[in-house]
């Protein structure tokens, strides 16, 4: 639950619209407030009415920006497989085969996870980085920007993300320290008992034929 809800977080920072925002403030109201985030650029007056802008080409773009788009696409596509390997090597599930190849596969799906975390933490942090550095560059003159919703966001995925892998992983020395005990099973065997009668003096057995002992409700 920690790892899913992680990933989800990382998910959706990607079409959150806030990653860095600025406010225009007039004498009693917020005139324009700018925002941006992976995708495009916008600004929105005091009425409410947004005006956006998408990033015109790919590879006009910014090296920071091109960098957190790779960042965040990894880290969603390792979470969705950390899910599948997951699913695989949790106990309650009846597929993935034994317990230490379960423990094995759930220790995979916490590096997994754990990559993924360590991806959106670092393409929040780099973005974060660009932003503080031009807020506090004296010498940069245009619009400045402070963090958005956004940042914070992946930063919390990303920390469940690291967590819940980090707990996947303990699952594989829990195995080893607290082995299962193997039973053999030979199959069921039938076993038919017989009476015998002492002939007096004589000292010999005779066995008598079961069939004429027990009827057919006799047998389990």
């Amino acid at each position: 639950m920690v790892s899913i809800s992680g990933w989800v977080l990382v998910s959706s920072t990607l079409p959150t619209d806030y990653w860095k925002v600025s406010t225009i403030d007039g004498t009693v109201i917020t005139t324009a407030t700018y925002w941006a985030n992976l995708w495009k650029t916008c600004v929105t007056d005091s009425t409410g009415v947004s005006n956006c802008k998408d990033f015109p080409s790919m590879l006009a773009l910014d090296g920071y920006i091109q960098a957190c788009r790779g960042l965040m696409i990894a880290a969603v596509s390792l979470g969705f497989f950390g899910s599948i390997f997951a699913l695989f090597g949790m106990k309650c599930t009846k597929v993935g085969g034994s317990d230490k190849a379960k423990a094995k596969i759930a220790c995979l799906a916490g590096i997994v996870f754990i990559l993924s975390g360590l991806c959106s933490m670092t393409g929040c942090s780099l973005y974060a980085n660009k932003i503080t550095t031009e807020f506090f560059d004296p010498l940069y003159v245009e619009q400045k920007y402070e963090l958005g919703a956004a940042l914070f966001i992946g930063w919390a995925g990303a920390s469940l993300c690291i967590i819940g892998g980090v707990i996947f992983c303990f699952s594989i020395s829990d195995n080893n320290k607290t082995p299962r005990m193997g039973y053999a099973y030979n199959g069921a065997t039938s076993v038919m008992s017989s009476r015998t009668k002492y002939h007096g003096g004589e000292g010999d057995f005779k066995t008598t034929n079961p069939s004429k002992q027990f009827d057919k409700n006799a047998y389990v």
